[in-house]
């Protein structure tokens, strides 16, 4: 009899896991496939993938949020096709350390801090804060960095690195909070 339950236990231990690892997986994959979906303008595109990091972070919660950010830079790092189209036409390694860098650096983090904040308040105000925080982090980052190593000139990368993409990331955060509470309210009315 013990051995029936361990193995039962054992199996649904397993079920429980793979679904987790699954879900984590897809959102990697989701965020390549949002990459795709892009304008290539210098320095650095528009996608959706930041709607995917969100969304990541808001599904996933914060632990797994940020493993699926993980597991996407290390298939773009590895050299796979996943990260935007650029103008630069740079892969793998190089993607990392060119001008989209500090954006794409810093895509678990913000999946961390969106799921984080999350899993303590699931208010409609607290979602929205969580992924515009989410992200301020994406393009903070990403603008800070194409300072530090390309533009140089703080004023300018501000102007390229965020305030271009100020309108779209209001867009971009609202339909990420629309799909989160549509998803939501579907699956808790089941």
């Amino acid at each position: 009899m013990e051995s029936i339950m361990k193995s039962t236990f054992v199996l649904r231990l397993s079920k429980l896991l793979s679904h987790k690892l699954t879900l984590v997986i897809s959102f990697a994959l989701l965020t390549a496939v949002a990459a795709q979906i892009a304008v290539p303008v210098k320095p650095v595109p528009f996608t959706l993938q930041t709607m995917a990091v969100v969304l990541a972070g808001a599904f996933l919660g914060s632990k797994r949020g940020f493993q699926s950010q993980i597991i996407y830079l290390a298939l773009g790092l590895v050299g796979l096709p996943v990260f935007a189209l650029s103008a630069d036409a740079t892969f793998g390694f190089a993607r990392l350390i060119g001008p989209t860098g500090g954006y794409l650096l810093a895509f678990p983090l913000a999946a961390y801090l969106v799921g984080f904040i999350i899993e303590r308040y699931k208010n409609y105000i607290s979602v929205i804060a969580a992924m515009f925080l989410g992200n301020v982090v994406i393009v903070a980052s990403g603008s800070f960095y194409l300072d530090a190593f390309f533009i140089h000139n703080l004023s300018e990368s501000l102007k390229v690195g965020a305030v271009l993409f100020s309108v779209w990331t209001v867009i971009k955060v609202m339909l990420s909070a629309s799909i989160y509470f549509g998803i939501k309210k579907s699956t808790e009315s089941k």
